[in-house]
């Protein structure tokens, strides 16, 4: 699905996924492509030091920095723009199932990024091995003004809550958004 170069072309996507999980823009079905399952074949998987959660990652992501506890992996081109971003870190702040879509808008504000809005939410979301809460939003960062589109979740398990974030450019989002429904499809929590 995603090419060695690191960019996801849309006739390998077509190949690689027999069912593409469909993105629903709508105030009716938010996130209706959700369906808990394991990762396609070949993905790796990386788990959050603390054991809360796993994060499955496409074959060509590769590890990236991360804050201490967490863990990160990213596509980049080979430009070095990135393509794809997932993160998984263990709970840190009054983040819970209930307020999770107003805390994530919230928490975008105060951290280096504007204009937070937005898409879709939904609570109550049945993850491998626990419950979510999920918001689809985009937002402006400070630095670069890059607009990103993200998929930002909060999952509960039975060891202990994790937020999971599936981030790619927001003029992307129709290329990469099946792969990081994939990812958030395939999150458990432990």
């Amino acid at each position: 699905m995603i090419a060695a170069s690191g960019i996801i072309t849309m006739a390998a996507c077509s190949s690689a996924v027999q069912n593409p999980p469909q993105t629903v823009l709508s105030a009716e079905a938010p996130f209706a492509w959700f369906n808990a399952e394991p990762a396609p074949a070949g993905w790796k998987t990386i788990e959050l030091p603390d054991g809360t959660a796993v994060l499955s990652i496409p074959p060509d992501a590769s590890p990236a920095e991360s804050d201490p506890g967490s863990v990160s992996a990213a596509v980049m081109s080979s430009t070095g723009e990135l393509r794809i971003y997932l993160n998984a870190t263990p709970r840190q702040s009054s983040e819970s199932l209930d307020n999770w879509n107003t805390f994530r808008l919230d928490h975008l504000a105060d951290e280096n990024s504007s204009s937070p809005t937005k898409i879709a939410d939904r609570t109550g979301m049945a993850f491998r091995g626990g419950t979510g809460s999920c918001v689809d939003d985009s937002y402006v960062t400070h630095v670069g003004n890059n607009r990103y589109r993200e998929i930002a979740c909060f999952v509960a398990g039975r060891r202990g809550s994790s937020v999971l974030i599936a981030a790619a450019p927001a003029d992307s989002w129709p290329l990469y958004g099946p792969v990081l429904e994939q990812a958030v499809n395939a999150y458990r929590a432990e």
